[in-house]
C-alpha cells in the first residue's frame, strides 16, 4: 500500500518549520516578503523559496500591490484553512481546505476591475 506522491509532498511541506511560520503570518494579514523576513525571523532568501514552494501547492497566494510612486510590490497571503488527514482501509486520504474568498483577508476589493478603479482614485 503506497501512499499518494501528492500527499507525501504537502506533508513535506507542511513539516517545516518555516514554511508553518510563513502561514502563520500570512494567515492574520497579507505580508510582503521583508515583512515576512522581519515577523518570521528568517533570511530573504529562506522566505523566497519557501513562498515559492507553498504557492506551488496552493497554500499561499500572491498579490501585486501598486504603489503612485510606481514602485509595486508583492504581498503574501496564506490560503490554506484547514488539512485533514484520514486513515480507512489501509490508505490515507487528505484533504484540503482552502480559504473561500479570493481576495486577502480583510480585503474588499477582490475584481480586478474595482482594483484598477480604487487605484486610478488614489492617483
Amino acid at each position: 500500500m503506497s501512499e499518494d506522491p501528492a500527499l507525501g509532498e504537502l506533508l513535506d511541506v507542511l513539516s517545516d518549520e518555516y514554511a508553518r511560520d510563513i502561514l502563520a503570518a500570512t494567515s492574520i494579514k497579507p505580508m510582503s516578503a521583508q515583512q515576512l523576513v522581519d515577523e518570521c525571523e528568517m533570511s530573504k532568501p529562506t522566505v523566497y523559496r519557501r513562498v515559492d514552494r507553498l504557492q506551488t501547492h496552493g497554500l499561499l497566494e500572491e498579490q501585486t500591490k501598486v504603489r503612485t510612486s510606481n514602485n509595486h510590490y508583492s504581498v503574501y497571503a496564506a490560503t490554506l484553512s484547514e488539512v485533514s488527514l484520514t486513515l480507512e482501509s489501509g490508505s490515507f486520504e487528505a484533504a484540503v481546505t482552502r480559504t473561500d474568498d479570493e481576495s486577502f483577508p480583510g480585503e474588499r476589493e477582490n475584481d480586478t476591475a474595482d482594483r484598477f478603479t480604487k487605484m486610478w482614485e488614489d492617483l
